[in-house]
């Protein structure tokens, strides 16, 4: 919505002002959601280092006014998005944390976009696929179900909003943190952090701290909010397959020229058995198994199944009929795109001469991502691929067949932290403190580059996982239920004043 963020500030300015606020959150929801729409606003995808530098200039602007003496860190050079550091040093403390979220964002293909243009942000009375309605104007009341669509309304800049409000609200009630307080803001997250190790290495002085809380992910499924003690780490992959040098005529050609929409078809099914189960050579040999404990957190999950089932149109689901959450702890692999020739109105009558499919592997704590990428290029040699690390050559083409280019994007390990863990048992009581009935998991589903912190800094990290898990992150539709992003708030106040 265009005028939102003005809206908004009209309206918060006419109420009465108040000495002590009873609530900060509830005292102050106009303002601190015309302040997000004005971040959200700012287009954030991974690669584009200019708008990534703009946010980064609004973050800085918004922390110096907080008194928390912010300075970029940067990378090799100047094309590397920066992190955005800030931090309140309390006299006599005797521990220091460091807040991180992300400030970057996935990739938006706009014309894929039903709710608004991606940096544009809307209110919307519900959920667009429930009905929801844009909301006209500004009512006087914010309906805490209402949705905020855009990108990063949820992943990850609902984190970013959550750090930098709390610290809005300590200073407005004439508190402090309990702790020293040092805070990250990455810039390239959904790049893969390709320079995080490099950055924090240059700053490892600056960043020197008791553990990392990370503020990113979505709630549980059955709308708990989530203490996560690890995450899955991730390798990206690009596999084509060639046919003719050409497309050709698939009457004169089809049962003759080898067709490499269907070789790749049958390349990705060999991958997997109808359960779902990777059928890679190796590809769960190495996982750490879980201990005891590990096992009783996911046994105490609530199991809602049946409802993800009916609300995203499912009759079956993979593993076997064990919930998400067990099978959010194992290594998966998926296909994340398809391309080869056209569909719909657009199909021709052609053997295409290429197709390709974008993959992605998690992995859990005792994987290691080059391995298990060269299991994957393995397997496909074993299915009479030639497999070249490169565009063939016409005269490979000639010499070999059927061929297949694979190449690795990026790829990081998993981490995990001890549950009992200070750090860990620290956020524990500090979200239950605001959510009795908060989860804890060895390991949320998603990934982050978190094993960085561990091997550059020796710090352990927690995730605290606090967007309503319906949010389209990394689709079109993103949103942020607004009761998510006060809840948010909340809990990183109640991090920010837990004592020991």
């Amino acid at each position: 919505m265009r005028h939102l963020a003005t809206a908004l500030l009209a309206c918060v300015a006419a109420l009465p002002a108040t000495a002590q606020p009873r609530d900060y959150v509830a005292d102050h929801q106009g303002a601190i959601l015309a302040e997000y729409v004005t971040l959200l606003a700012i287009p954030n995808v991974a690669p584009d280092t200019p708008d990534i530098r703009r946010n980064a200039a609004w973050l800085m602007a918004k922390m110096r006014g907080q008194g928390l003496s912010p300075r970029l860190l940067e990378g090799p050079d100047a094309t590397v998005p920066p992190a955005v550091y800030g931090e309140w040093i309390v006299p006599g403390a005797s521990r220091t944390y460091v807040l991180y979220a992300h400030y970057d964002g996935q990739r938006v293909t706009p014309a894929d976009w039903t709710s608004t243009r991606p940096f544009e942000p809307r209110l919307y009375t519900d959920r667009l696929d429930r009905g929801g309605k844009p909301v006209a104007g500004l009512p006087t009341t914010l309906d805490p179900e209402w949705r905020l669509y855009g990108r990063s309304a949820s992943d990850d800049k609902a984190g970013v909003m959550a750090i930098l409000t709390a610290i809005d609200a300590l200073k407005a009630q004439g508190k402090r943190p309990a702790f020293n307080l040092k805070i990250v803001f990455e810039g390239e997250e959904e790049a893969g952090s390709p320079h995080l190790a490099a950055i924090l290495d240059r700053h490892r002085t600056l960043l020197a701290s008791d553990g990392w809380i990370i503020f990113d992910g979505p709630e549980n499924q059955s709308e708990a909010k989530q203490v996560v003690l690890g995450v899955r780490g991730v390798v990206g992959v690009n596999l084509t397959v060639y046919g003719p040098a050409r497309p050709l005529h698939s009457g004169h050609y089809g049962n003759w020229a080898p067709n490499p929409a269907m070789q790749l078809a049958q390349l990705l099914a060999s991958m997997k058995d109808r359960s779902g189960r990777v059928t890679i050579k190796g590809f769960y040999d190495d996982v750490t198994p879980l201990t005891a404990a590990e096992r009783a957190m996911i046994d105490a999950v609530p199991n809602t199944d049946a409802r993800l089932k009916r609300d995203l149109g499912l009759a079956t689901s993979d593993g076997g009929g064990r919930p998400v959450a067990a099978m959010t702890q194992l290594p998966s692999l998926s296909v994340t795109g398809l391309r080869s020739a056209d569909v719909g109105d657009k199909a021709r009558n052609v053997i295409p001469a290429s197709a390709t499919a974008a993959l992605d592997m998690r992995l859990v704590a005792g994987n290691d991502h080059q391995r298990q990428y060269d299991r994957l290029v393995a397997h496909i040699r074993a299915q009479g691929f030639f497999v070249v690390d490169h565009a063939p050559t016409p005269e490979e083409r000639r010499a070999h067949g059927p061929i297949a280019f694979v190449s690795k994007v990026g790829g990081y390990n998993a981490e995990r932290t001890a549950l009992d863990h200070p750090l860990a048992t620290a956020v524990i009581r500090a979200v239950r403190r605001r959510h009795a009935d908060a989860i804890v998991l060895p390991s949320i589903g998603g990934s982050l580059p978190l094993y960085v912190l561990r091997d550059t800094l020796a710090a352990p990290s927690v995730t605290v996982a606090l967007a309503n898990h319906d949010n389209n992150q990394h689709a079109e539709d993103e949103n942020l239920r607004l009761r998510s992003l006060w809840d948010a708030i909340r809990v990183a106040e109640s991090i920010m004043t837990l004592e020991r």
